[in-house]
């Protein structure tokens, strides 16, 4: 039985949870290392076939309507459940089986690029076709995505989180890099169907990978209470709002996003309206910033950084508003610099994200983190889809480059709010992060 004292849901959550902490240990630091390594093989051949078929229909897109209206109604479809669905989906994550929860996704996502397949086999090339399958991959990712993110610190030591997310976003790096040559390469040889059920062969390693290995959960002790919707959500955004810090880092990346995802639909225009690119243009810049994550990757997976986190995070809004400034103001004949641009845009974008995720990995209860990762997803969709519905009309008034040089200046300033902000001062000051 529960102590009286511990009847309020949240505190119950804590106290069970820490009862734990000395089992977690001693289990995370016999078998973290091999249950990665089983998890990580897994995810290599799911991240990169996923990643080759997403690259795949925004080729298709660009090349087949060449408008910045539809890549970002595109965009905000594979966007749009993750935002409706993500503060209800933290509550399952943080209840039930994380693992069968990651199952389960990657076969939704495979099951719904079969189903569309099947219907452009039987001749319907309808472009809503195209925006109900990205909305339903959105749907799969929105479980996937969090519920990995928060089973991360409950299989490895917290010392050991940067390098574990540094070792992940290699894997989505190497993917990015692999990924638009090889949608590139399958769009020439073979309709989009075909490519399409790739994603089968990528949910079966994925699956394998995950059978293979144990993810303890939050174990449930003594009286639970029962479970009620939106009263957890509601724990999950106490979790935030009371530590004051977090909630502001919250609110900066929230910021930033609202600027990054419109600029990010548009690559594929400006390398194509822009510098007159073509397939090959279109994908070497996609990798680009593909091969800039990896090194930031290797960054975090290798180095242990002496410079504290929050003052790392600031430090990258402020330069990937730079890459975006300058590439704002490039002459046609400057692609080669619009690619070295990109790559140090895709650095400071890996170092941010994946220290972003460490700090609330380290100040937030695991028992929570579910709620807070499905929250914050949802959260930093909202501006997103906003900024991207003036995608195109912003484009068509102003221009694509004059976009980017907006987008890198707001950027700049979140940057230089953040080192002001008292809250983060704060954290920088204790060396709480």
């Amino acid at each position: 039985m529960a102590h009286e004292g511990d009847k309020t849901p949240g505190k119950f959550y804590m106290n069970y949870f820490k009862k734990l902490q000395m089992t977690e240990k001693s289990y995370k630091k016999d078998n973290w290392k091999k249950t990665f390594a089983i998890i990580w093989g897994g995810q290599i051949f799911s991240t990169l076939s996923s990643m080759t078929v997403s690259y795949a229909l925004i080729f298709w897109l660009s090349f087949e309507t060449r408008s910045a209206e539809v890549l970002a109604t595109a965009t905000i479809a594979s966007l749009l459940p993750q935002l409706i669905l993500g503060p209800f989906i933290g509550v399952f994550i943080d209840r039930f089986d994380r693992r069968k929860i990651m199952i389960s996704a990657d076969l939704f996502i495979a099951l719904c690029s079969v189903a569309i397949a099947l219907l452009l086999f039987q001749g319907y090339h309808e472009i809503y076709l195209f925006y109900i399958l990205m909305m339903l991959r959105s749907v799969g990712s929105a479980f996937h995505v969090p519920a990995m993110q928060a089973s991360i610190p409950l299989l490895a030591p917290e010392s050991e989180l940067m390098r574990v997310s540094g070792v992940n976003q290699m894997i989505q790096s190497a993917s990015i890099i692999a990924g638009p040559p090889l949608a590139a390469l399958l769009i020439g040889m073979m309709d989009i169907e075909y490519v399409l059920l790739i994603d089968l062969v990528g949910a079966v390693f994925a699956c394998g990978s995950l059978l293979l290995v144990h993810i303890p959960n939050p174990v449930k002790v003594g009286n639970i209470p029962e479970p009620h919707m939106f009263r957890e959500m509601k724990e999950g955004l106490i979790e935030i709002y009371k530590r004051k810090g977090v909630m502001t880092l919250f609110a900066v990346s929230v910021g930033a996003i609202f600027f990054i995802m419109p600029i990010a639909s548009l690559f594929p225009l400006m390398t194509i309206n822009h510098f007159s690119g073509g397939t090959f243009q279109v994908s070497f810049i996609e990798v680009a910033w593909g091969a800039g994550t990896l090194a930031g990757g290797l960054m975090l997976g290798i180095k242990r950084f002496s410079i504290n986190r929050i003052i790392l995070i600031n430090s990258m809004h402020v330069l990937l508003g730079l890459t975006f400034v300058f590439s704002g103001i490039l002459p046609i004949e400057g692609f080669l610099i619009f690619v070295g641009l990109t790559f140090i845009g895709g650095i400071s974008m890996a170092l941010y994200s994946g220290t972003f995720m460490v700090v609330l990995q380290t100040t937030i209860e695991p028992a929570a983190l579910g709620r807070v990762f499905s929250l914050y997803g949802s959260l930093s969709l909202l501006p997103s889809i906003v900024g991207l519905m003036y995608t195109g009309y912003l484009a068509g008034k102003i221009g694509i480059p004059n976009a980017f040089l907006l987008a890198g200046i707001a950027l700049m300033l979140l940057g230089f709010y953040s080192f002001m902000a008292p809250s983060l001062r704060k954290m920088i000051k204790e060396g709480t992060s």
